[in-house]
C-alpha cells in the first residue's frame, strides 16, 4: 500500500498536473480544428496564409533542432569524440522536434491529408516547398534510424542495433547535406515576396542567413537542452556523460561565438550592399538594431567571454539568448515584418487558439523525450553496449 501511495505522490506533481491541463486542453482544441475546420480555431486569411504554426512550429522547429546534424557531424565527421555524450540527446531532440514539425504541418493545411501530395503527386519538382518536403521527409527518416539504436538497446535486439550503428557515418553524411538543403530552403522561401518583407529582413542571400542561423541553433540547444536535463534528469546520467559535459559546453561556445560573429557580420554587409541604412532611423530599424545587437551580437560576446574564463554559466545564459534570438529572428521574417505595409487592422494577429495548440504541440515534444530519456539509453549508456559505443 505504502509503494502504491508513493506513485501516486510521484505522478500528482504540479508539473504533471500542469501537461495534463495541456494535453487535455489541447486535444479539445484539436478536435475543433478537425471537425469545424482551420477558420474555427485560426485568424488566417487570404492575405495572411501563414501565420504562428509556420513561424513558430515549422521555422522555429526546423532551426531548433539543428543539433541533430551540428552534433553527430561535430563527432562523427570531424572526429571531436569528446562530445559523443551529447549526440544521442541532441538526436532523440532533433527526431522529435522534425516530427512534430509534420504533425503541426496536419493543423496548418486546410487538407491535411494532402500532406503527401507534394511528394508523391505533385510535379512541380522545381518548387522549393516540393525540395523543403522532400528533404524534411527524407531527414526524419534518417533521423529515426540515427536514433533507432537507444531504443533496440532498450529493446534488447542486439542483431537489429549492430547493423544500424555500421552506417552511422553515411547517414551522418546524408544527414549534413539534407539538413543544408532544407535549412536554406525555408529562408528562399520568402525571396518570392520582396515586395511584402521589409527590406531590412528581405535579402537575397536569405538561404545563407537560415543555414548559418540554424548552426548557431543547432549548437545553442544543445547547451540549453543539456542545462535542463541536468537539472531534471541528472540521475539519469551516468558518469560518462557527466564527465563530458563541461567540455560540451565549453565547446560548443566557442563554435557558437565563431558562428554569431561571422552572422553579424555578413548581416551588416548585406545592408550595406543594398544600403539599406536610411531603414534603421525607422521603428522597424529600431526593431531590427534590437535584434541585431540584443539576439546576436550580446550572446556572441558572451559565448566568447563565457569561454575565455571557462565560466559555464554564462555560456548557459548565452545559449538562452541566442535561443530566443532564432525564435525573433523567425518571428521578424515570417510574422513582424511581412506585409508590413498592410494596414494595422487587416495585420495578422494569431488566434488564442493558434498559440493554444502551439503549447500543446511543445508540451508533447517534451513529455515524449521525458518518456524517451527516463527509459532508453539516450543520456547513458546501456550497460550490454558500453564496449560498442
Amino acid at each position: 500500500m505504502a509503494d502504491i501511495q508513493n506513485n501516486r505522490n510521484g505522478l500528482l506533481t504540479p508539473g504533471n498536473i500542469l501537461t495534463a491541463i495541456i494535453l487535455v486542453g489541447g486535444l479539445i482544441l484539436t478536435f475543433i480544428r478537425f471537425t469545424q475546420g482551420i477558420g474555427a480555431v485560426s485568424n488566417l486569411d487570404h492575405n495572411n496564409p501563414w501565420g504562428v504554426w509556420i513561424g513558430f512550429d515549422l521555422l522555429c522547429g526546423v532551426a531548433l533542432a539543428a543539433g541533430g546534424y551540428v552534433t553527430s557531424a561535430a563527432c562523427y565527421l570531424f572526429g571531436l569524440k569528446r562530445f559523443h555524450s551529447a549526440v544521442r540527446p541532441a538526436i532523440t531532440t532533433a527526431f522529435l522536434g522534425y516530427f512534430f514539425v509534420v504533425i503541426a504541418l496536419t493543423y496548418d493545411l486546410g487538407h491535411p491529408l494532402r500532406l503527401p501530395y507534394p511528394i508523391f503527386y505533385s510535379q512541380g519538382t522545381t518548387s522549393l516547398l516540393f525540395e523543403v518536403g522532400l528533404c524534411v521527409m527524407t531527414y526524419l527518416t534518417v533521423l529515426f534510424i540515427e536514433w533507432s539504436p537507444a531504443a533496440l538497446e532498450w529493446l534488447g535486439l542486439r542483431k537489429i542495433r549492430n547493423i544500424v550503428v555500421k552506417f552511422t557515418l553515411v547517414l551522418t553524411i546524408f544527414g549534413v547535406v539534407l539538413s543544408t538543403l532544407h535549412q536554406s530552403s525555408l529562408g528562399a522561401l520568402f525571396l518570392i515576396a520582396p515586395s511584402k518583407l521589409h527590406p531590412l529582413w528581405y535579402s537575397s542571400f536569405l538561404p545563407v542567413f537560415f543555414f548559418i542561423s540554424s548552426m548557431v541553433a543547432g549548437l545553442s540547444m544543445v547547451i540549453f537542452e543539456g542545462t535542463l536535463a541536468h537539472k531534471g534528469l541528472h540521475h539519469m546520467m551516468d558518469k560518462t556523460h557527466l564527465d563530458e559535459a563541461d567540455d560540451v559546453v565549453l565547446g560548443f561556445g566557442k563554435a557558437a561565438a565563431f558562428v554569431l560573429a561571422g552572422y553579424f557580420c555578413i548581416k551588416t554587409m548585406d545592408i550595406a550592399m543594398d544600403n539599406d541604412w536610411h531603414y534603421l532611423a525607422t521603428g522597424y530599424g529600431a526593431w531590427f538594431l534590437v535584434e541585431m545587437f540584443g539576439f546576436v551580437a550580446l550572446p556572441a560576446f558572451l559565448y566568447a567571454l563565457g569561454v575565455r574564463e571557462k565560466n559555464k554559466t554564462i555560456i548557459r545564459v548565452a545559449s538562452i539568448n541566442a535561443v530566443l534570438g532564432i525564435v525573433m529572428n523567425r518571428f521578424n521574417v515570417s510574422l513582424v515584418a511581412f506585409n508590413y505595409q498592410l494596414p494595422a487592422d487587416e495585420r495578422y494577429f494569431p488566434h488564442w487558439m493558434e498559440i493554444g495548440i502551439s503549447i500543446f504541440i511543445v508540451t508533447m515534444i517534451i513529455t515524449v523525450y521525458r518518456f524517451i530519456a527516463t527509459r532508453m539509453p539516450v543520456l547513458f549508456e546501456h550497460p550490454d553496449y558500453k564496449d560498442a559505443h
